[in-house]
């Protein structure tokens, strides 16, 4: 029986070296921490099929995306993954909710836009639909890339540094929005950020990176108990 949820395991010498292995149940929200240049988003990527690791697997409920011993690699289209980057990605020419519909291409014409506005509504946009990113807020335009990144129906739910870019206020409702995405999608989801407090606030299990290389996976009071890993990530003096 295939096993439910995400593994992953890529390795690399370079460019950027990898040596990462883990998994993400269905459900759980996994923080991947680490100082600049530790390798977060490259496994992103490399999860969303963004770029090709030299030697790996990634499998997402017992299908395989990536084997580089069978030589197994989807293409991203054929990947079932909800991407939010921290710069929204959005398309300046186009509305809230034709941003929104482009990413339902899977579904009939005839029914894209009203998926699209019941995306919006799921995310608290309602009345903002034919307003283009300019005419948004920060955090309005954050909250058009999450439901674009939901139109695709993902198995992944892949979030890169999605808080950075607002302020402390939008900040929070945005983190009650992925408290509430938790609720409702049975899908892994993995949160890479710099803001320690936060991903232990969001997420289940943290996964430490330094430069490409597991350190610790664990309960985010556990790993960050360690004096280690609080130096690497905080800058704390090891006693």
């Amino acid at each position: 029986m295939a096993e439910p949820g995400l593994s992953v395991s890529l390795h690399q010498s370079g460019p950027i070296p990898l040596d990462v292995a883990f998994s993400c149940a269905p459900g759980e929200v996994l923080g991947l921490v680490g100082p600049s240049g530790a390798g977060k988003t490259t496994v992103l990527r490399a999860i969303a099929g963004l770029c090709r690791t030299r030697a790996g697997r990634v499998c997402v409920d017992g299908a395989v995306w990536f084997d580089s011993e069978t030589k197994v690699f989807l293409p991203p289209h054929n990947r079932r993954v909800g991407l939010v980057f921290q710069e929204h990605a959005l398309f300046p020419h186009l509305s809230a909710a034709d941003n929104v519909a482009g990413a339902l291409t899977h579904h009939p014409r005839a029914e894209r836009r009203s998926l699209a506005m019941a995306l919006l509504s799921r995310v608290h946009l309602d009345g903002l639909e034919s307003r283009k990113p300019a005419e948004l807020s920060g955090g309005q335009r954050q909250r058009v890339a999450i439901a674009r990144a939901l139109a695709r129906d993902p198995q992944v739910l892949l979030l890169d540094e999605p808080f950075s870019a607002v302020d402390r206020r939008t900040r929070v409702h945005l983190q009650a929005e992925i408290v509430a995405l938790r609720r409702d999608l049975a899908i892994p989801m993995l949160l890479v950020t710099h803001d320690v407090d936060e991903v232990a606030r969001l997420a289940d299990r943290l996964c430490i990176l330094d430069q490409g290389r597991v350190c610790l996976i664990g309960r985010p009071d556990e790993v960050l108990a360690e004096p280690a890993i609080r130096a690497l990530l905080l800058g704390d003096e090891v006693p």
